[in-house]
C-alpha cells in the first residue's frame, strides 16, 4: 500500500531482458540509500514491484509480461528518471490517498498549460478509466497522488504545484508522453456496486 507521495527520483541504470520479462536496476537518490531490504515493495512510477537485490543505492526489480504490457515500464531506457515510493508503514500519515500500486492503464499527456509557477496538465485516458474519475477526486499519475480538476469522456486535468514539478518526473513530461494511471480504489467499488444494482433492478 502506498500514498502517492513520491520519496525521490531514481534513474534507470541497467535493463536486462529475461525469459519471463525484464530485470530493472535503479540508482536511488542518496536519501533513500539505507532504506532497502530484499522482498520490500517499492512503487516505480506507481507500479508496485518487489526488490530482488539491493546494494546501497542500486536496487533491482523484475517486471513480468503483464506488468510490461499494462504500464510504461516497457518504455524505460538507461537514464530514464523514475518516481520512487516505498510501501506505507502503519505509523505513517496517509498524506495522499490510498494507492495500491496496481496500474489500471496507460494515459498520454494531451495538453500542458503554464500558469505562473503552476502547470495545468491534461491526460488522455481510456474511457473506462475516465468513468472512474470525478472532479475533486483522487488519481495517481506515475505514482503521484493528485486531485482531479476537470474530467471529460476520455481526458482529465490536474493542477501541479511547483513542489510536485520539481520533486517528481511530472515536471519533465512532454506532449504525448506515456504515464501510468491508477484510479481511486473507492471509485472502482462504487462503480461495481452501481452496475450490480442496475442489473438486479432489471
Amino acid at each position: 500500500m502506498f500514498t502517492g507521495l513520491v520519496e525521490g527520483i531514481g534513474v534507470v541504470r541497467e535493463l536486462i531482458e529475461e525469459d519471463a520479462g525484464l530485470r530493472i536496476e535503479i540508482k536511488t537518490p542518496r536519501e533513500m540509500a539505507d532504506g532497502c531490504r530484499i522482498g520490500d515493495s517499492v512503487a516505480l512510477n506507481g507500479c508496485c514491484l518487489t526488490v530482488i537485490a539491493c546494494r546501497r543505492r542500486r536496487w533491482s526489480f523484475e517486471a513480468g509480461p503483464e506488468t510490461l504490457t499494462k504500464t510504461n515500464l516497457k518504455k524505460f531506457e538507461v537514464g530514464t528518471p523514475v518516481n520512487l515510493e516505498r510501501a506505507l508503514l502503519p505509523t505513517q500519515r496517509l498524506g495522499g490517498h490510498i494507492v495500491q500500486g496496481h496500474v489500471d492503464g496507460v494515459g498520454r499527456v494531451a495538453k500542458i498549460d503554464t500558469e505562473g509557477d503552476w502547470t495545468r496538465m491534461w491526460f488522455r485516458v481510456p474511457k473506462p478509466l475516465a468513468m472512474q474519475m470525478v472532479s475533486k477526486g483522487s488519481v495517481a499519475v506515475d505514482g503521484v497522488s493528485l486531485t482531479v480538476v476537470d474530467v471529460s469522456r476520455d481526458q482529465f486535468s490536474v493542477a501541479l504545484i511547483p513542489h510536485t514539478l520539481t520533486h517528481t518526473t511530472l515536471g519533465s513530461r512532454s506532449l504525448n508522453d506515456a504515464v501510468n494511471i491508477e484510479t481511486d480504489i473507492l471509485a472502482k467499488y462504487v462503480q461495481k456496486l452501481s452496475v450490480a444494482s442496475t442489473k438486479r433492478a432489471k
